[in-house]
């Protein structure tokens, strides 16, 4: 008698952020990381929540002819807004300084936005999560320490909740930390729910 058992798809994160890899780790799903280099630019028209939907489905279109009909697709891309602006990963130390000098005192927001592109032929699905962030005022030498210790470059608004910024600065938020981090999670699960995905935690 053969086995006609329906093979478990394949969740691929197209994603080199360690804490989008550990949050996936953490709800017990199994992925498979696929990296390439995908332009950040997006149409100034846009705004805030808008920003974060194009940027992750932009990215996944990048993946979406390669894959195979039993994969599914998740990129991600987090911004962090101020007033109308969009601060996005910083060059180098002084525009790192200069961003944090900006959110200091202040209430910004967070979106992520995630494109699940499943590689059946269904359309992808594109949402995003908003947190609001409360940084206490900072002394330009806790800002200084930061920099040279964590090195923020490779996080929108120069800095990470889950590191030392975040640690003593952050006074209260309002919506998902895991958002703040990099990725929905409780959106992501709802959504692979709804596509039919075979979760090993349920």
């Amino acid at each position: 008698m053969s086995d006609t058992t329906t093979p478990a798809p394949r969740l691929i994160l197209a994603s080199n952020s360690p804490r989008r890899q550990q949050l996936l780790t953490d709800l017990g799903l199994a992925y498979e990381i696929r990296l390439r280099e995908v332009s950040e630019e997006f149409p100034p028209e846009l705004r805030r929540a808008e920003v974060a939907e194009y940027l992750a489905r932009h990215k996944a279109r990048a993946y979406a002819a390669d894959l195979a009909p039993d994969e599914l697709l998740l990129t991600a891309d987090t911004i962090v807004c101020l007033d109308e602006d969009v601060l996005n990963k910083p060059a180098d130390a002084a525009e790192a300084h200069a961003m944090l000098q900006r959110l200091q005192g202040r209430v910004h927001q967070v979106y992520t936005g995630v494109c699940l592109w499943p590689g059946d032929g269904r359309p992808p699905v594109v949402f995003s999560d908003l947190t609001s962030v409360w940084l206490r005022a900072l002394s330009g030498a806790e800002i200084d320490h930061y920099i040279t210790q964590c090195q923020p470059f490779d996080k929108a608004g120069a800095y990470g909740a889950q590191d030392w910024l975040g640690l003593v600065a952050i006074e209260r938020l309002e919506g998902s930390y895991f958002n703040v981090m990099g990725l929905p999670t409780h959106l992501v699960w709802a959504a692979l729910r709804t596509l039919g995905w075979p979760l090993a935690a349920t």
